[in-house]
């Protein structure tokens, strides 16, 4: 649309169902090369992804012609497929239900990217519940305990 002016900034955090830690090294790149296809055959820009075993973190910009609700499901499902079709994990791989999206400013880029892409240092101090709760409490995000992403399973 003529004249229309958008700077939209979202980071994504999802995990893995149960946070079962099945994301594989050895296969992490190629998810992530698929996931930035999903993001930027639907008009978005991929500004950094990066996983843990158990969790994945997406920064985008954010093309305001598509929801971000609408974009997180089109990421996770056929993700998801790709992962089950190339027979990644030993049984059917699933995200688990829900996302956590954040916006952020221009200024804010660089160390959320920063943040993003150093995950694996990051969660060798932290766990992932630990990381989540305290994103959700610096975006002051009113949150259920009851619903926040299971515990970590083996």
């Amino acid at each position: 649309m003529p004249n229309t002016y958008t700077q939209l900034y979202i980071h994504f955090v999802f995990a893995v169902k149960y946070r079962q830690a099945v994301i594989n090294q050895e296969w992490e790149v190629s998810l992530h090369r698929y996931i930035t296809g999903i993001v930027q055959n639907n008009g978005h820009k991929l500004i950094a992804v990066n996983s843990v075993s158990d969790h994945l973190h997406l920064f985008v910009g954010l093309n305001p012609n598509q929801s971000i609700s609408e974009l997180i499901r089109l990421v996770k499902g056929d993700s998801s497929e790709f992962i089950n079709k190339e027979r990644y994990t030993p049984r059917k791989f699933q995200w688990q239900e829900g996302y956590g999206a954040f916006s952020n400013s221009n200024s804010q880029i660089d160390a959320v990217v920063k943040y993003i892409l150093n995950q694996k240092q990051h969660h060798l101090k932290r766990s992932f519940k630990e990381e989540y709760l305290d994103i959700l409490k610096d975006y002051s995000v009113q949150y259920d305990e009851r619903y926040v992403f299971k515990d970590l399973m083996d």
